[in-house]
C-alpha cells in the first residue's frame, strides 16, 4: 500500500524586505504539520518561497539604487538564510524571477485561460493600489484601498482582463459543497460575504510595467502579481505546463491516489487565494487544492508591527541571543514553543519578548528541562547508568507510593494512561491545527510526570536496597514518559527533544519515529543512557532583554547604531523604552464611597477561585453591543468567557492582557454562548465604566489570586 500524500505550501512570500517573527510564525507552523504529518506515516512536499516580481518589488529595488534582479536575489537569500537558521526541515523553496520553469508554466496557465475563453484585452482607467496589487474603484476620484488603507493611485492603460466575473456562482457553489475549502469557519463567510457583493474582472498585465513575465505573444506586456505569484504553487512541485513531473502528477493531481493540499496563508491574503486562484485553476483544467487556511497577523505589544513605527521583531535576534546566554541550542525552540502556545492559530497573535521569555523560563526550563534532568540524572546516579528494569509486577503495589491523589489507580497507572493516550489527543489536536491545545495536552503530561517523581521521591528509596525494585519500577515510568513527551513535542520543540532523545540512550534520528508505533513499554530496560546535560538552561530577562535589543539595533542599523548598553544609557534607558509589564489601566478615582456591604468570614472569600489569566482572543458578539468574546488562558486549559466590556475595551486591545479570573461560577449560556468564569473589573466614574484588574509585575497564567 502507498504512503497517502501530503502537499502544504506557505505563502509565497513578497521579496521586498527581510522577513520578520510574522513571515517566521506562518513557516514554523507548516514546518510543525509537515513534521507531525511524516510522523503520521505520510509522504510529504512542503513548499516555501518568494515572490519577485511586481511594481513594488521595482520601486523598492530603484530606492535601493540596484536592479530588480540583483534586489530580489539578495532579499531571497535573507528569506533561505532564515529557514536554515529556524532549522525548517525538508522543504522546496520556488522563485518567480530568473526561473525559466516557473515562466513556461505561468504562460501556460494564460494560454489555457485565453483559449477557453476568459482573457480579453481591454482599456481600463481607475484607481490601483500598488501595495495589494488590486483595482480599488472604476472611479478616477481620490479613493484609499479597503484593504491596506494607503492612497490608490490612478491609471490609464490597455490590459489584458481575466474575466472573473464569469465564475462567481461556480465559487459560490464550491463554498456550499466544500464548506472545508476555506477555514476558520469565519474566514469562509467573509470570502463568501465578498462573493456574493458581485465579481469585477481583474487586470492581469501591465504594458508601462517592465519587471515581469512576458506575455505570451504580446511583449509589450508582462504578467501582472497574481497569475505570476499564484503558479508558484504548481511550479514549485515540478509543473512546467504541458511538461509535467512525477511530484506535481503525484501530490497535486492525485495520481496514486486522493490528492491532499493545503494552503497556510495570512488572513490579508485570503481573497486572492480563495476567489481568484480556484478560478485561475479552473480556466486552465486544473483540480482545486482541499484546503487554505487563514491566520492571523501577529501583533508587537498589541500594535501592528510596522516599519515607519521601528517595531518590527526580527527572529534572528531571539534565537541567536537566547543560544549565546544558555551555550546551548535553545532559541529556536523557545521562539517556535512561544509562538504555538500563546497564539490560538486562527486568530490575531500578541508578540511580546516578555512574555516569551516567561514561557521560555516557566515551561521550557523549568518545566521539561527540569524533568528530563531530574529523571535521566537520578537513573545515572542510582541504576549505573542504565534504563532500569521496569518491575511489572508492582503495577498493583502502588501503597509503597505515598500520599497518591489519582483514585484507585495511584500515580504510576495514571502516568502510564496518560501517556497511551497522549498520541491521539496530541495528534488530534495537531489536525485540527490547534497547536496551544495540543502542547497544553503535552504539558500536562510534563506535570504528571513530575508530580510522579515529586511524590514517588526515588531519591529518598535509594537509601534503602530493599526498595531498589520499587526504584526501579519508578525510574523506568518516568523516563518512559519522557521518551513520550518528547517524540510528541518534537514537531514543535525538534532541537531540544533530540537531544534528550540521544540522553535517553536512543538511536538514530526522533523524526524517523511513527506515532502509530509509539506504544508503552518501548524503552528497552538495560539500555546505556548518556551523560545528563541541562537541555534548557535558565536565562536572565535582563541580559536577554538587551542582548537581543542590540542584535535588532545591527539589522536595523547594520555597523552604526551601538545598543542602548553600549553606549551607556543603562537600565533606566530600557526600562524608559521597553515595557514589558502588563499596562494599569488609568482613569479617574471614584469621589465617594460605595456603601458598606455586609461582612463575609474568610470561609465565605475561600470558596471563590480567583487565578491569573492571559487573553489569548477577543471578538465582538452580533447583536451584542456591550458583550465581548474572550478566550482565557488560565495555565491548564483556555476559557470561553462573556464579559460586558465592549463599551471600554476594544477587541485588539485586549490580546496578551492580563486578568484576574473567578474560575468556579457556574456556567452561564449568554446569546447562544456560553460563558466559563467571569473577569474581574473596577467600577469607575459616575457611568460605572469597566476598568480590569491586573498587575504591573510578571504573572504566569494559572497563579492562583488569595
Amino acid at each position: 500500500m502507498s504512503q497517502p500524500k501530503f502537499y502544504l505550501t506557505t505563502p509565497i512570500y513578497y521579496a521586498n524586505s527581510r522577513p520578520h517573527v510574522g513571515s517566521a510564525y506562518t513557516t514554523i507552523v507548516c514546518d510543525v504539520i509537515a513534521r507531525y504529518k511524516r510522523t503520521c506515516g505520510y509522504d510529504v512536499a512542503f513548499l516555501t518561497g518568494t515572490d519577485e516580481h511586481g511594481e513594488k518589488i521595482a520601486r523598492a529595488a530603484a530606492d535601493a539604487g540596484m536592479q530588480p534582479g540583483d534586489f530580489v536575489a539578495r532579499e531571497r537569500e535573507h528569506f533561505r538564510r532564515l529557514w536554515r537558521e529556524l532549522g525548517i526541515s525538508e522543504c522546496r523553496f520556488v522563485h518567480t524571477s530568473q526561473n525559466p520553469d516557473h515562466v513556461k508554466s505561468v504562460q501556460w496557465m494564460i494560454e489555457q485561460a485565453r483559449k477557453a475563453g476568459y482573457i480579453e484585452k481591454r482599456k481600463y482607467e481607475g484607481r490601483y493600489c500598488i501595495y495589494d496589487e488590486r483595482y480599488v474603484s472604476d472611479s478616477t476620484e481620490p479613493i484609499n484601498c479597503d484593504i491596506c488603507g494607503r492612497p490608490a493611485e490612478l491609471v490609464s492603460e490597455e490590459n489584458y482582463f481575466f474575466k472573473l466575473s464569469a465564475f462567481q456562482d461556480k465559487l459560490l457553489e464550491l463554498y456550499h459543497t466544500n464548506p472545508q475549502f476555506v477555514q476558520p469557519e469565519f474566514r469562509m463567510n467573509e470570502v463568501k460575504s465578498f462573493v456574493e457583493g458581485g465579481l469585477r474582472d481583474i487586470s492581469i498585465s501591465r504594458r508601462r510595467l517592465k519587471w515581469g513575465i512576458p506575455w505570451p505573444g504580446d511583449p509589450e506586456h508582462v504578467v501582472y502579481v497574481w497569475y505570476d505569484a499564484l503558479t508558484s504553487y504548481l511550479s514549485g512541485i515540478g509543473f512546467r505546463g504541458a511538461e509535467r513531473s512525477k511530484d506535481f502528477e503525484k501530490f497535486w493531481m492525485g495520481a496514486e491516489g486522493p490528492n491532499e493540499v493545503v494552503h497556510l496563508i495570512g488572513k490579508d491574503i485570503l481573497r486572492f487565494h480563495a476567489v481568484y486562484w480556484p478560478a485561475f485553476l479552473w480556466a486552465a483544467g486544473l483540480p482545486l487544492p482541499k484546503t487554505m487556511f487563514a491566520h492571523g497577523w501577529i501583533y508587537y505589544e498589541k500594535d501592528k508591527m510596522s516599519k515607519s513605527k521601528g517595531n518590527v521583531v526580527y527572529p534572528e535576534p531571539i534565537v541567536k541571543a537566547l543560544d549565546e546566554l544558555t551555550g546551548a541550542k535553545v532559541g529556536n525552540d523557545a521562539l517556535r514553543y512561544y509562538l504555538l502556545r500563546e497564539t490560538v492559530f486562527g486568530q490575531d497573535g500578541n508578540f511580546s519578548r516578555d512574555a516569551l521569555l516567561t514561557r521560555y523560563n516557566a515551561d521550557l526550563a523549568n518545566g521539561l528541562g527540569n524533568l528530563a534532568n531530574r529523571v535521566l540524572t537520578m537513573i545515572y546516579d542510582y541504576c549505573g547508568g542504565q534504563i532500569p528494569n521496569h518491575h511489572d509486577e508492582l503495577r498493583e503495589t502502588q501503597e509503597h507510593i505515598s500520599e497518591s491523589k489519582v483514585p484507585e489507580a495511584g500515580l504510576a497507572r495514571a502516568l502510564e494512561e496518560g501517556c497511551r493516550e497522549r498520541p491521539q489527543r496530541v495528534g488530534h489536536s495537531l489536525d485540527q491545527l490547534d497547536f496551544s491545545g495540543g502542547l497544553l495536552e503535552l504539558w500536562n503530561l510534563v506535570s504528571l510526570s513530575d508530580q510522579f517523581v515529586t511524590q514517588c521521591k526515588p531519591w529518598v528509596m535509594a537509601k534503602d536496597t530493599s526498595k531498589r525494585p520499587l526504584l526501579d519500577h519508578v525510574l523506568y515510568r518516568a523516563a518512559e514518559a519522557l521518551r513520550f513527551i518528547s517524540v510528541l513535542s518534537h514537531p514543535v520543540i525538534p532541537d531540544a527533544t533530540q537531544r534528550v532523545w540521544g540522553q535517553l540512550g536512543q538511536a538514530g534520528r526522533i523524526e524517523n519515529v511513527r506515532l502509530d508505533q509509539l506504544k508503552w513499554g518501548g524503552l528497552k530496560p538495560g539500555t546505556k543512557i548518556g551523560k545528563p546535560e541541562a537541555v534548557y538552561p535558565r536565562v536572565d530577562k535582563k541580559q536577554a532583554f538587551e542582548r537581543i535589543e542590540a542584535m535588532e539595533n545591527e539589522i536595523r542599523h547594520p555597523a552604526s547604531v551601538p545598543s542602548a548598553a553600549a553606549a551607556g544609557q543603562g537600565e533606566g534607558s530600557l526600562a524608559t523604552s521597553h515595557s514589558f509589564a502588563p499596562s494599569r489601566a488609568e482613569g479617574p478615582l471614584a469621589t465617594a464611597a460605595a456603601p458598606a456591604a455586609a461582612k463575609i468570614t474568610i470561609e465565605d472569600f475561600a470558596k471563590v477561585e480567583l487565578r491569573v489569566g492571559i487573553v489569548k482572543s477577543a471578538e465582538r458578539i452580533q447583536g451584542a453591543d456591550k458583550l465581548l468574546k474572550l478566550l482565557v488562558d488560565i495555565g491548564d486549559e483556555v476559557r470561553q468567557v462573556l464579559a460586558g466590556i465592549a463599551l471600554a475595551y476594544a477587541p485588539e486591545d485586549l490580546l496578551g492582557r492580563t486578568v484576574v479570573l473567578v474560575t468556579n461560577l457556574a456556567p452561564r449560556k449568554m446569546r447562544g454562548l456560553e460563558s466559563n468564569g467571569m473577569i474581574l473589573a473596577a467600577s469607575v466614574g459616575p457611568e460605572g465604566k469597566p476598568v480590569l484588574c491586573t498587575f504591573a509585575e510578571d504573572i504566569p497564567p494559572g497563579a492562583k489570586v488569595k
